[in-house]
Order: C-alpha cells, then structure tokens, then sequence
C-alpha cells in the first residue's frame, strides 16, 4: 500500500508540473492587451499591428477594448488585485498622475526610446511609452458651417446653439483633453465658460467613436477630435469637406502611451509588443489608421498629412489630481442643471 501511495503521488506530482509548464508556455504565448475601442477597430491601428506582431514572434494577441482611455484606465483600477490583462494602450499624458498613484502598471525602458523626441516622453519613470501624438482640436463639416469659431470663447456664440458634440472628462481622454484645455485658458472663471456653452451642447457622449460617429452621419457641424483628423476623410474618401479648427490661444497636445499591466506574468512578450509598438511597421500604421502623428520622427507619412494640422501655441494644463476631481463634481453639477 506505501508503494502504491508512493507511485500515486509521484504520478500526480509529474501531472502537476507538466500541467503547469503547459500553462506557462500557453501563458508566454499569449497576451490581452487592453485597449480603446477605436483602437482595436477593423479601420484603426490595433487589428494590423497585432497581425504583424503575431507573424513576427508567434506570439498571440487578444484585443480587449472596455471603452474609451479612462475606461481602460479605471477597468484596470478595479482589476487591480487579481490583474487579468498583459499591456495596456491608450493612456494619455493627462492620465500619467493618476495611473501611477494607482499603482496599475509596471515599469519597462524600451531601447528603442532613443529615437524618441524627449519632449514627448510621457513619464521619466517609464510605466508608460509613447507611441503617438496629436493635437486636441475642434473639427466641422464645411458643407454645414460657414461661420466658424476662431477661439474657445467664440464657441459660446448663440449661432452654435445645439451644434458640438463632445466627450465626457470622466471616461474620454479627448473629454478630459477639452475640460482641462478650459481649465487652463479661464483658470478661476472656467465655470462661467461651461455655463455659456452649455447651450451649444447637442450631446455629451462617452467615448470619441461615438462622438465622432455622430458627427459624420450629421448630427451636428462641430465635434471635438484632433487637428489631424481631416487626413482621415482625404486618405480614404478623397474629401475635404471635414476640416479642423485652430484657435487663437493654442491647443494641448495629446500623447498616447502604453504600458505593463502590474502583475502581469507574461512580461518579456509584453515588453516585446511594447517594442513593437515604437517598430516602423507600427508607427505607420498609427499614422494610416489612428491619424495621429508618430513619436518616430523619420517615420514616413501619407500624403494626406498634408492636411494634419499643428498648432504654433501649445496649451500644457496644469491641474493636480485632487484639484481635477473636485473640478469634475462641478462641472457634473453645471451640467445638471
């Protein structure tokens, strides 16, 4: 009877191991990434990057988009304890304070770094990469406007009433990119600003695919986006018709970044992706699909960048994250009302 004891768990043990070195070797060879919607999107960036990545290294990837950036962010937030994804895209410069106060990410210093513009490093400590950037701006459709605004202040104009869709600060990193652009511009007056343009408001939607979809089947001439948007419409329908808006007082400026989910047990393929990330194959598919500039500078750019515009004045708010939360519980008030 020992002996049989002895032999059964010798058996149970080698079953034990050999299951487990599946399981690593299953684990190794997958990664879920968690990303924004428009991110992993048949026409953004996600689909053609995760296909190269996976013919490169075998390595397979699965999208996973709960929403827009802050959605991301704060399904990891709650994930936090029992972590379930690899790497995650889609956090923004605007979001570095409150992603490491959360203690969500790991870090990792990709070598391919060294070909970035330092000014676009999103955190020295580097839980977070960058791999695109853009301009923050207002877009309309010129077959439905005329009249366009020049400034943040001119939006308020009675001639806009119902006419702007934007996102909400609170789950959008384009929402939160608009909020504190106002933030800066009006400092202590910035309440006054949303209860002017309030009014303007068609909608206010929690994601900018949503928004954007609305904007495009014709629901409104003015939606919040980036400078670089209209490249989009050239690119793929051969029109002019949707074109961005650069204000007088300037624009803030997004940087798009990705990082090691904490926890994470696959962290050298998660380090492979986030390579891969800043590959040319990858930095031109963020200029093809996500429209928005590469943090590569010599990256090649299509033809229809000719009409990404930049601005000559950039906006850099600065508002801590205590200040921003008190601030969003007032404009939620505001726009209760």
């Amino acid at each position: 009877m020992k002996k049989l004891s002895l032999i059964v768990l010798l058996l149970t043990a080698i079953f034990s191991l050999s299951a487990l070195s599946k399981n690593e070797e299953s684990s190794s060879n997958e990664l879920l990434v968690y990303c924004y919607d428009s991110f992993a999107s048949e026409w953004g960036p996600g689909p053609a990057i995760v296909q190269a990545f996976e013919e490169e290294t075998g390595i397979k990837v699965i999208l996973q988009a709960p929403g827009d950036g802050i959605t991301v962010l704060t399904q990891l937030e709650l994930e936090k304890e029992n972590p379930r994804a690899d790497v995650v895209v889609g956090l923004d410069n605007n979001l570095v304070e409150r992603a490491l106060n959360s203690q969500v990410l790991q870090p990792y210093k990709s070598p391919l770094l060294e070909s970035v513009d330092p000014e676009l490093i999103l955190d020295d400590s580097y839980h977070l990469i960058p791999y695109d950037w853009g301009f923050f701006a207002i877009c309309y459709d010129s077959e439905k406007l005329t009249e366009v605004p020049h400034s943040l202040e001119s939006l308020t104009s009675e001639i806009y009433k119902n006419s702007i869709i934007l996102m909400d600060p609170r789950t959008s990193t384009p929402g939160m990119g608009f909020f504190l652009w106002t933030l800066e511009v009006y400092g202590d007056n910035w309440k006054d600003y949303w209860k002017r343009l309030k009014p303007n408001l068609l909608t206010v939607v929690e994601s900018w695919s949503t928004g954007y979809g609305l904007f495009t089947s014709g629901e409104a001439p003015m939606v919040l986006s980036y400078s670089s948007s209209p490249a989009y419409h050239v690119e793929y329908e051969g029109t002019t018709r949707y074109q961005a808006l650069i204000f007088d007082e300037g624009h803030p400026v997004q940087i798009e970044g990705a990082g090691l989910v904490k926890g994470s047990d696959n962290l050298e393929a998660g380090k492979l992706f986030l390579d891969f990330l800043l590959s040319q194959t990858s930095q031109e598919a963020f200029a093809l699909s996500n429209i928005m500039f590469p943090v590569i500078e010599d990256t090649p750019l299509p033809e229809s960048f000719a009409y990404a515009l930049k601005s000559d004045k950039i906006i850099t708010p600065h508002v801590d994250q205590e200040q921003l939360d008190i601030a969003i519980e007032e404009w939620l008030e505001i726009m209760g009302e």
